[in-house]
């Protein structure tokens, strides 16, 4: 609706911008001017009020048009804010949830605005952090992000093996889903350690180098387990050849993520991280 809203505040539109079945419309009711230019055709509103309630009244997202100009400006601005004023909650685009979940086998003390936030969720739960901006963690908890739904939502069944490869450090769990930025962002703003625990796979560690390491740097490592390959002797070779045609060029410095590259292409195999889920 771009095209619209420009027509709407007065300005030239090229023909080949605007709908033809609403163009054919506009010229019909006598709404637009039309001026060539050899092969290139554009309009221009003959009365800008009159073509604004001819559109208003029959597309509803361009009513209170000038409102949603204005809000467009206005920085933070709410869906409940927008329909206050205009009685539409869309006429910005919003993420109506911004944040990123987290979830814990013991209890964490974090803050968020400064105030006490355990994070300690009931068997069957997680927590979603929605103000991620001033959420923050004990610098000596080690963030664990889990790239898979399932691992992330049965981390408990997963105690013992993340303590037997981890140690004991507590470790907060974080997923980067619904995905967005948001993750990556606040992990860039906090000094703990970052570790990544996705499939063991060619697009899982691209994922890694690209979306964390390449960001986080030495703080970020790949959570390569002590028994991965005797689990990728018998991995999937299904999803080592859907992979390979993208990724067989992969290479990165970092040495043991290296080794674990020279692993999968050695047993052209893939093993998924759901695999460490004890039933």
């Amino acid at each position: 609706m771009g095209a619209l809203h420009r027509l709407m505040a007065g300005e030239l539109v090229a023909a080949s911008l605007l709908r033809k079945d609403i163009a054919a419309a506009l010229l019909a009711e006598g709404l637009l001017t039309v001026k060539t230019h050899g092969s290139r055709r554009t309009y221009r509103a003959i009365n800008t009020s009159a073509l604004k309630v001819f559109l208003e009244s029959h597309y509803e997202e361009l009513r209170g048009f000038e409102n949603s100009e204005v809000l467009r400006e206005r920085a933070n601005i709410t869906r409940s804010e927008q329909a206050a004023e205009t009685g539409n909650s869309k006429l910005v685009k919003l993420r109506s949830c911004p944040g990123f979940p987290v979830n814990a086998y013991e209890p964490i003390m974090c803050s968020l605005y400064g105030r006490e936030l355990v994070v300690n969720p009931v068997e069957g739960s997680f927590m979603f952090i929605i103000d991620w901006e001033d959420f923050v963690v004990p610098e000596d908890v080690i963030v664990v992000g889990v790239e898979n739904m399932e691992n992330f939502r049965m981390i408990r069944h997963q105690r013992e093996f993340f303590e037997s490869e981890i140690g004991s450090q507590r470790l907060l769990f974080v997923s980067r889903y619904p995905q967005s930025t948001d993750l990556r962002s606040w992990l860039q703003n906090i000094p703990n350690r970052y570790v990544h625990f996705g499939d063991f796979d060619l697009a899982g560690i691209h994922i890694f180098l690209t979306e964390f390491h390449k960001y986080l740097g030495e703080r970020s490592s790949f959570f390569i387990p002590s028994d991965i390959e005797q689990r990728l002797e018998y991995g999937s070779t299904i999803r080592y050849d859907a992979q390979y045609s993208k990724f067989h060029t992969l290479k990165c410095d970092v040495k043991n993520l290296q080794l674990l590259i020279d692993l999968i292409n050695k047993y052209h195999r893939c093993y998924d991280q759901e695999g460490y889920i004890l039933k």
